[in-house]
This record gives C-alpha cells, structure tokens and sequence, in this order.
C-alpha cells in the first residue's frame, strides 16, 4: 500500500514537471519563431532604420547610369518606386551594368520608347551612404530624369530630405547575421525538451529531488504538529 502511494505522489510529481515543461516549450517555439522571423524579415527601402538592414526596392522607372565605377563595374541609377496608391519614391541604386538587361522594359518605358508598362522589377540590397562625389552628380542630373510636373530643385541643403543620404547597393549578397537572443532561446528550448523527455522515461533528477523536498516537508509538518 506504502509503495502504490509512493507511486502515485510520483507520478503527479511527473505529470506537474510534464506540464510546466510543456508551457515553456510552447512559449520558447513561439519567441523562436517570432525572433527567426523578424531575422529574415527584407524591409522595404524606406522603412530602412540601419545600413545593416537587408532591404529591397521595387523599381517602377529607371534611369540610365549617371555615375559609373569603372574598376568595379558598378553604376548608379536613378529609380522610381510607385506605390499602389500612386505616391512614387525616387532613390539611387547601384547595380552590376552586366545585369542592365532585366531593366531592359523598363528603361524602354521610362524613355518613352515603348507604351507598354512593364512589370516591376524588385531589387534587393544593403543601404549604403552616399559619398559628396556621387551626390554631386545625382543633383546635378536628377533634373533629367524627375517628370516635368516635379517642381523641386534638388540641392545640397535638401537632398536628404528628397533622396535620402543613402543609396541602396544591389552587389552585395545577404549576410547571415548571427542573433544571440534567437541562439540562446533555441539552446533554452533544447534543454527543457530534453527534461521533458528524461521525465517521461523517468530519468530526470529533478523528480527524485523534488520527491525527497516533499518527503522532508511533510515529516518537518509532522513534527510540529505532534509538537502542538
């Protein structure tokens, strides 16, 4: 009778350790999922807060390069971004010119060499700050890219509010950060299915601990009542 007693307060003891453990393995996968998700969550150019920021533009007009790096190949272009509600953006990007044929459409487009709207082209990158040289040379010929009805005078003092001081470089490749708070929640997560696990095959220490803290308060209880 002593020993089935015995069983049963273990077994609560297991089933009680089981739940809690459930509910922390719920919480950890949720926070996990959440903090992998914001990991690889591309942000839009302009809800950019960091150039660490992995980012993307979708280009709905383009103009052909203005600032060319030679040794690199790399050219800075003029794009317009549109908006579903017609509101467009006007950023710089830097490309590899060998890829300058997938704007193809729509630099046909943009010049008027054709009336057929081509679909828009997404372009992904890091931001990067624009250096004064290649500034100078965008307020220098924005004016022939920007519509005609576009009535600003892009200068040095208005720049950044206009084009930003940052420019989105399409050449470099996507970084795989390493994110201390996801590593450290997923190595949580795997410690606690492993006691979860050793619980259910009754090999978990902290069983046999709690189960003794029980037997010790009950025969501390004990003694203070024959005590009364």
């Amino acid at each position: 009778m002593k020993k089935k007693k015995v069983k049963e307060n273990r077994l609560v003891i297991k089933m009680f350790l089981c739940s809690l453990y459930l509910v922390v393995i719920t919480i950890l996968l949720v926070c996990s999922y959440k903090l992998y998700k914001e990991k690889e969550e591309i942000k839009s150019f302009q809800e950019v807060e960091s150039i660490e920021d992995y980012t993307y533009i979708d280009v709905y007009k383009m103009s052909e390069k203005f600032a060319y790096f030679k040794d690199t190949n790399i050219g800075i272009h003029f794009v317009i971004e549109k908006e579903n509600t017609g509101k467009w953006h006007t950023y710089l990007i830097a490309i590899n010119e060998d890829e300058i044929e997938k704007f193809r459409s729509i630099l046909d487009y943009t010049y008027e060499k054709t009336d057929r709207v081509p679909d828009k082209v997404r372009v992904y990158g890091y931001p990067k700050v624009t250096k004064d040289k290649v500034k100078e040379l965008a307020i220098k010929n924005i004016k022939l890219f920007l519509p005609n009805e576009n009535e600003v005078t892009i200068t040095n003092e208005n720049y950044n509010d206009y084009l930003t001081n940052t420019y989105l470089d399409t050449t470099k490749e996507k970084e795989d950060t390493f994110n201390l708070v996801l590593f450290i929640t997923l190595l949580l997560l795997v410690v606690v299915i492993i006691l979860f696990v050793l619980t259910i095959v009754d090999k978990d220490k902290i069983v046999d601990d709690v189960e003794k803290e029980l037997k010790k308060t009950k025969k501390l209880i004990k003694r203070r009542l024959n005590k009364v």
